[in-house]
C-alpha cells in the first residue's frame, strides 16, 4: 500500500520544482538587468559620493532617492527618522515582507583621494567646521539598492510578496543631543506596516576583492559603547605636585587599567574585547596642575554578558584607581549600538542565494568583527542577515588597502553588481521557497 504522505510528496514535489523554476529565471531575468543598470548606478553613486551629508543632514541625498522611487511607482514615505526615506512595493501574489537597507550618511572628513569625483563639501560638526566625505561606502549602498528597486519594481507583478526598501540616514550616529538613525527608523515603526518577516543589509569593504562576499552565522559586529571618564583631582602649581592631585597622572594609570581587563580580565577565547580611550582633554597651561581630567571611549564586546561584565569592570576599575590616589572617577557608559547577529536559520537558508548572485566560489564564512552597525537594532524586530561585499580592485593587496573611516579610503564602482544582484537572489529565493 502507498503511504498518504507518500502521495503527498508526489502531489507537492512537482510545486516545488515548478517554484524553483520560476525563482530561477527571475533571478536571470534580475541578473540581466542589473548588467543593464550597472552604468546607471555607478552614475547615481558618483552624484552621491560627490555631495556627501552628515548624519541627520541628507536631504539631499534623500530627495535624489524619494524621487527616484516615486518615478518606479512605489509607495514612498521621506522625513523617517529625520530625513529616511521608505520605499514600499507590493508584489503581484500574497507572500511576506522582505526588507532591504542602505544606510546614507558621510564622514566629517576632508577627502584626500585624487577622483573627479571627489568631495569639496564641508558642514557644521559638533559645532566645528568640518569636510564631509563618504569614507565608509554609504554611498555605494544607496546607489545599489536604487538599482534594486528599479529592477524589482520592473518584475512587480512575479512578486509574491512586499519589499520594503529602507534608505536610513545616521548610521554613523547622529549629532550630539539628537536621536538618529537605526535605532529611531525602528521606535517610528519602519519594521511595521506591513509588517517585516525577513530584513537583509550589506556593507561594502575596501580590503575584500570585488565580486567576493563574506559572512558570519550567530554574532557578526560587535556591540559599540561610548563611556566617559572625569577624573576629578586637586589644582597645584607644576613645580609643586605633592600640593595636589594630579587627575593627568591618574587618568593615565586608569588607560593602563582598562587594558589589562581586556589582556587579563576577559576570557578571549570566548568573544573578543576592545577598549579604546579615543579622546582625552585636561588643563590649559603647562604648569597648571589641573582639577579634572576627562576621557572618551568606546568598548566593542560581541557576547552579551560579557558586555555587561566589562561594563562593571570599568567602573571598578576606574573608580579604586582613582581612590587609590585620593582622586574621585565618575564613569558614564551609553549603548550606542547592539551585537550585529544574523539568524542562524535565515543564513542557512539564503546562503544558496548568495552563492548564485556570486558563485559558490566567492562566498565565505569569516571570523567577526570588532567594528559596529546599528543594522542590529532592526534584526531584534525580525530575523536578520547582513553579510560584507568587495570593494577592493583586483590584485590589490588587502593589508595595503585604504581603512574606512580615512581621507584616503577607496572602492571600486564595480563591486556594486555583485551587490545588486545579491540583493535580488535573496528577494527572489525567500518569495518563492
Amino acid at each position: 500500500m502507498i503511504s498518504r504522505s507518500f502521495l503527498l510528496l508526489l502531489f507537492i514535489s512537482p510545486l516545488g520544482l515548478l517554484a524553483q523554476n520560476d525563482a530561477g529565471k527571475l533571478k536571470q531575468k534580475a541578473a540581466d538587468a542589473a548588467s543593464k543598470i550597472e552604468t546607471k548606478c555607478i552614475s547615481w553613486r558618483r552624484d552621491i559620493h560627490q555631495y556627501p551629508e552628515l548624519g541627520n543632514r541628507e536631504k539631499r541625498t534623500a530627495k535624489v532617492i524619494a524621487d527616484h522611487l516615486q518615478q518606479l511607482g512605489i509607495e514612498v514615505q521621506t522625513g523617517v527618522a529625520k530625513t529616511g526615506v521608505v520605499g514600499i512595493l507590493r508584489g503581484g501574489k500574497p507572500g511576506p515582507c522582505i526588507a532591504l537597507r542602505a544606510d546614507m550618511d558621510g564622514l566629517p572628513l576632508v577627502e584626500r583621494v585624487n577622483l573627479p569625483y571627489a568631495s569639496a563639501q564641508k558642514a557644521e560638526y559638533n559645532g566645528q567646521q568640518v569636510g564631509v566625505m563618504h569614507a565608509c561606502g554609504h554611498d555605494t549602498h544607496v546607489a545599489m539598492l536604487m538599482a534594486v528597486a528599479e529592477i524589482l519594481a520592473g518584475m512587480k507583478n512575479d512578486l509574491k510578496g512586499t519589499v520594503k526598501f529602507i534608505f536610513q540616514p545616521a548610521e554613523e550616529g547622529p549629532p550630539e543631543g539628537e536621536e538618529g538613525g537605526a535605532p529611531l527608523m525602528v521606535k517610528e515603526g519602519v519594521m511595521d506596516n506591513p509588517k517585516v518577516d525577513a530584513i537583509f543589509g550589506l556593507h561594502i569593504e575596501s580590503d575584500i576583492e570585488v565580486g567576493k562576499i563574506e559572512y558570519k552565522p550567530g554574532a557578526f559586529m560587535a556591540s559599540s559603547d561610548w563611556f566617559n571618564i572625569t577624573v576629578k583631582g586637586k589644582g597645584s602649581h607644576g613645580s609643586q605636585p605633592w600640593k595636589g592631585i594630579d587627575p593627568v597622572q591618574v587618568s593615565a594609570q586608569i588607560i593602563e587599567g582598562l587594558q589589562s581587563i581586556v589582556s587579563r580580565q576577559s576570557e578571549l577565547t570566548k568573544a573578543p574585547v576592545v577598549i579604546t580611550v579615543g579622546k582625552i582633554h585636561a588643563g590649559v597651561r603647562n604648569n597648571i596642575i589641573p582639577e579634572e581630567c576627562i576621557m572618551d571611549g568606546t568598548i566593542r564586546t560581541l557576547d552579551n554578558a560579557m558586555q555587561q561584565e566589562v561594563h562593571e569592570r570599568i567602573k571598578v576599575m576606574a573608580t579604586n584607581i582613582a581612590e587609590a590616589s585620593g582622586a574621585k572617577a565618575e564613569v558614564s557608559i551609553d549603548t550606542k549600538t547592539l551585537v550585529t547577529y544574523n539568524d542562524p536559520g535565515l543564513v542557512k537558508r539564503m546562503i544558496p542565494s548568495l552563492q548564485s548572485a556570486a558563485g559558490a566560489a566567492n562566498v565565505k564564512e569569516r571570523e567577526w568583527v570588532t567594528g559596529a552597525e546599528d543594522f542590529s537594532y532592526y534584526g531584534t524586530k525580525a530575523p536578520a542577515f547582513f553579510f560584507y561585499l568587495g570593494g577592493m580592485p583586483k590584485g590589490n593587496d588587502p593589508a595595503k588597502a585604504p581603512p574606512h573611516h580615512t581621507p584616503d579610503f577607496y572602492v571600486d564602482d564595480s563591486g556594486m553588481k555583485t551587490g545588486i544582484n545579491a540583493f535580488c537572489c535573496l528577494v527572489i529565493d525567500y518569495m518563492y521557497r
